[in-house]
Order: C-alpha cells, then sequence, then structure tokens
C-alpha cells in the first residue's frame, strides 16, 4: 500500500532512500509518497504540480508492482487537484519502465528523458493545426507581465523580419498578471499586425516542467539542464509543426537566468536548425524598458512613468478596475518575472 510521508522520520528515510540511488533530494514538492514492507521503506516518489520525481525503489523491490503502485498514487492525486497533464524526467535505461505506463517520451538529452502522460503535446498541436502557414516563419516566447513597449519593438522588429511570426505566451501563472490578463494585453497591443499569431505555451515552454529555474531559484547545473530541455523540445517537437526557423530575442541586462537562457539557445537551436537572432531592447530615458520597471512605477502608481514604457492597450488596463486590483497585488510582488 502507497502511503503519504508527512512526518519528519518518514521524510528523513525517503531522503536516505533518494540519495542511495545516486539522487539529490528536492524539498520543492506537494506530495511525497512510499510504499513500507514489514517497517522498511522500500520505494518512494515526490510530485511538484505537475511534475513527478524522486521515484526510487530498492534493487530488492524492483521488477514487481512497486513503479506502477507509486505511478498510480501520484495519478489520483493529480486527479484530486485537477491536473489534468503531469510528466516525469528519468533516465534512459527506464524509459521503457514508464513507456508501460501510458508515459510518451518528448524529448531526451544526455541520459535524461522527458515524458508525458497521454498525448498531451499531440492534442495541443492539433488545436493549433489551423495556424499553421507556409513561409519564412519565426517565433518569440514572452511572458508579458505585462505587456510593454519593449515587447512591442521586439515583436514589431522580428514580425518585419518574417513572413509569419509566432508570439507564444508563457502559460505557467507565476506572475503579477494573470495568465488570461497577459495573453489579452498582448493580443490588444499587436492587433494591428498583420502577420502575427499569439498563442499560449501550454506546458511546452518556459512552464514549471520544462523550466522551472524561471519562476524558482535553482542550482546552476540543475538550471543549465532545464534550459537545454525545454529549448530542445521546441526545437524537435514546436519548432517543425510551424515551420519556425527563427528565435527571437531582446538583450538581457538585468536577470542572470534570461540572459543565461538566451545565451544558451544558439548552441541548442543552432545544430536543430533554428537561427537566434537578438535584438537590442528598446530604451525609455536611456535605459532599457522591462517589465520589472513597468511593475515598479504601477506600485508606486507613477502614471506619468508608466505612459512612456507601455502602450495604450495596456494603460488602459492599468487604470481599470481590474487593474487597481493588481495594483494592490503589486504591493508585496517580489519576483524578477
Amino acid at each position: 500500500m502507497v502511503v503519504n510521508l508527512i512526518n519528519e522520520r518518514d521524510r528523513n528515510l525517503a531522503r536516505a532512500l533518494v540519495e542511495e540511488n545516486g539522487f539529490s533530494f528536492e524539498e520543492d514538492y506537494d506530495l511525497l509518497v512510499g510504499k513500507f514492507e514489514d517497517g522498511e521503506l522500500v520505494a518512494t516518489a515526490a510530485r511538484s504540480h505537475n511534475v513527478f520525481k524522486m521515484i526510487c525503489i530498492r534493487q530488492s523491490h524492483r521488477g514487481g508492482g512497486c513503479l506502477g503502485a507509486l505511478v498510480t498514487a501520484l495519478i489520483n492525486s493529480c486527479a484530486y487537484s485537477d491536473i489534468r497533464n503531469f510528466f516525469i524526467f528519468t533516465t534512459l535505461e527506464n524509459r521503457g519502465a514508464f513507456e508501460h505506463l501510458n508515459f510518451f517520451p518528448l524529448v531526451s538529452h544526455g541520459n535524461i528523458c522527458l515524458l508525458e502522460y497521454g498525448q498531451g503535446l499531440l492534442s495541443y498541436l492539433q488545436q493549433h493545426r489551423e495556424l499553421r502557414l507556409a513561409g519564412s516563419n519565426g517565433a518569440v516566447v514572452v511572458n508579458c507581465n505585462p505587456f510593454t513597449l519593449g515587447h512591442r519593438y521586439l515583436i514589431e522588429t522580428a514580425a518585419a523580419q518574417v513572413d509569419h511570426l509566432y508570439i507564444f505566451v508563457v502559460r505557467e501563472d507565476r506572475s503579477l498578471f494573470p495568465f488570461d490578463v497577459r495573453m489579452a494585453l498582448v493580443r490588444a497591443g499587436t492587433a494591428d499586425l498583420d502577420n502575427v499569431s499569439v498563442l499560449d505555451t501550454s506546458d511546452y515552454a518556459v512552464s514549471q516542467v520544462t523550466f522551472p529555474g524561471y519562476f524558482l531559484k535553482q542550482d546552476d547545473d540543475r538550471l543549465q539542464l532545464q534550459m537545454e530541455i525545454d529549448l530542445l523540445l521546441f526545437a524537435r517537437k514546436i519548432a517543425p509543426f510551424f515551420g519556425i526557423t527563427r528565435r527571437f530575442i531582446g538583450t538581457e541586462p538585468y536577470c542572470r537566468t534570461t540572459r543565461s537562457y538566451s545565451d544558451t539557445m544558439p548552441r541548442i537551436l543552432g545544430p536543430e536548425g533554428i537561427q537566434t537572432i537578438q535584438l537590442e531592447r528598446k530604451l525609455s530615458a536611456d535605459t532599457p524598458i522591462s517589465a520589472f520597471r513597468v511593475r515598479k512605477a504601477l506600485k508606486n502608481e507613477n502614471y506619468e512613468a508608466l505612459r512612456k514604457l507601455v502602450p495604450a492597450t495596456t494603460l488602459e488596463f492599468l487604470r481599470s478596475a481590474e487593474g487597481r486590483k493588481l495594483l494592490t497585488a503589486s504591493k508585496n510582488y517580489r519576483r524578477r518575472h
């Protein structure tokens, strides 16, 4: 029987089992479960939102039903939390065991493989099949927390260099501005551009699955692996579907993580046939425009500064009743993104 590991003793047993298997015990989990036999913890697993991790089974109990029992417990917990898509990182040698449990490989990198339960990626792509267009296509992946004149400049400049530009808006809801608001602001702020399509990233780009370090501090090695997997997934699954051969980014003067991600792009995307094109950030008062500056001005209710940083469509929202609610929330918002 699989049980939740709640008390400190059980957590320490799980930590020991994970470390015995050569993995690091990660504290950022929502659920930790395990299986005991004769008082001994023989298997453990964890879930962080929709990512299954730290699945470890004692050598003496492998090949039986432990893996299936652990995964079933995690899947059931997703159902209780209304999580419909879930993923797992594992080694290539263990990939087959998870494929037998209805997990499908998304991308492999080195000895690591990212798998998804079911066919969520295929469904995501098919939902957007009407957006597929021939020609020279490019892409930007943006969070837009909120949409600024800097974003507008990046998108407008990129769109002028391709036949069609796909604007992927990060769906992960870990920003001050909720996803539906960010999506609406991007649509409103680019409505006059004839050759762009705005769509969400779902779980497949800059998400808690592929790139949690964008939202939460991670150690450097783990962060680098996340960046590379995120970019490979884009290059091998998303870009070919939409015929994307160029990815545009802005220069990053502020955030070390985003700058490292941008620096990684040419090395990972280039061999996959995708050119990375970096554009200088738009300036305001000789300083690069950033969403961070916008949120700071919003927090200070400096609408004069906001007029120089955001398009009219974003400013109109910030002055609305809904925007005023976010003004209150911004007082306690501390994240860079």
